[in-house]
């Protein structure tokens, strides 16, 4: 039998390569850097058997009806899948997938590190007032940062992602960590000596905050408007989770209050929009104690390839009859 597999977009080919194989599969894929445009997508899913989809395609109760009764899998390549709408996956009995791995948590808790270290230090902020020749002499008190040493990081969620931050902080800077997660996280308490704090308290106690959480119906503006009021004016919020999990409005008046020090960005509510609201005057970019980045926090080579592989993998064992190791529903 031959399976009909199309590939929503170009992904790096260690994945691809190991799916144009294996002789049962009849590849198609969208070569394109760009998102497939709607219409295009649920012309191309009509008659496949698999679809590898990516974080930016909406897999939902159009697509699956489009898709029509063929359609057994999708394998999402992201290890989020708030993107598809599972209950409507296990309506239609499609099995989906993520790709989990390693190397994407290391890639994401770097990204995650540097974004503290260039809004507490003020990197961005200093690069661009050395371009504009504005460094006349060196002075007591110009662009003071914040240091790390012996601060406290409060991170919210603990998987591979968070636990690898938290190694990093601890191991390098000797940083106090507190955690808040759905369960206690007994094997980073033994390592780090982190603390399981309530959310309210972890907040309150933090120098920065960190998210590592899904996105889901509990964790949507998990962090608005009362969330900033309990945080330290001093401390940094960082977000390389999913944009919805902060209240955007909420964070834009917390920054114009001063009621937190600065943040850094890799994710937007309102995505690939910066601002949800591009009417008022209020706007992300234009903040010098804002850091954002373009949801690049998993973006190296050896991340994006292990996805790759991770994706291919998932198929070949669902073609073999097997339940993908990455199976979400």
């Amino acid at each position: 039998m031959k399976y009909k597999v199309f590939v929503t977009r170009q992904i790096p080919d260690d994945g691809i390569n190991i799916l144009k194989k294996d002789k049962r599969i009849d590849l198609e894929i969208y070569k394109s850097d760009l998102k497939i445009p709607r219409k295009e997508l649920l012309k191309r899913i009509k008659g496949k058997d698999i679809v590898l989809s990516i974080l930016t395609e909406k897999i939902d109760k159009t697509f699956f009806k489009t898709a029509g009764d063929k359609l057994k899998m999708v394998a999402n390549y992201a290890v989020g899948y708030d993107n598809i709408d599972i209950t409507e996956a296990n309506k239609h009995n499609v099995t989906v997938t993520n790709t989990p791995h390693d190397k994407i948590s290391e890639s994401v808790a770097e990204h995650t590190i540097a974004l503290m270290f260039a809004v507490a230090r003020r990197i961005c902020e200093s690069d661009k007032f050395t371009r504009a020749g504005k460094y006349k002499n060196w002075g007591p008190q110009l662009l003071l940062g914040t240091d790390f040493y012996g601060k406290t990081i409060g991170i919210v969620g603990t998987g591979r992602i968070g636990a690898a931050v938290v190694s990093r902080l601890h191991d390098g800077f000797k940083m106090k960590v507190i955690y808040n997660d759905i369960k206690r996280n007994p094997e980073l308490e033994k390592t780090t000596g982190a603390k399981y704090k309530s959310l309210n308290e972890l907040l309150k106690q933090s120098d920065f905050v960190s998210l590592h959480i899904p996105l889901t119906p509990k964790t949507h503006h998990l962090i608005s408007t009362r969330e900033f009021k309990l945080m330290k004016k001093t401390a940094f919020l960082i977000n390389t989770a999913r944009g919805p999990v902060v209240n955007e409005k909420a964070l834009l008046t917390a920054l114009k209050r001063n009621e937190i020090a600065g943040v850094g960005m890799d994710v937007y509510e309102c995505e690939p929009l910066i601002d949800c609201n591009t009417t008022d005057k209020l706007s992300l970019a234009q903040m010098d104690n804002v850091v954002l980045t373009p949801h690049t926090a998993s973006a190296t080579l050896e991340a994006r390839q292990a996805m790759s592989k991770v994706a291919a993998q998932n198929i070949i064992a669902f073609i073999n009859g097997k339940v993908p190791p990455n199976k979400v529903n």
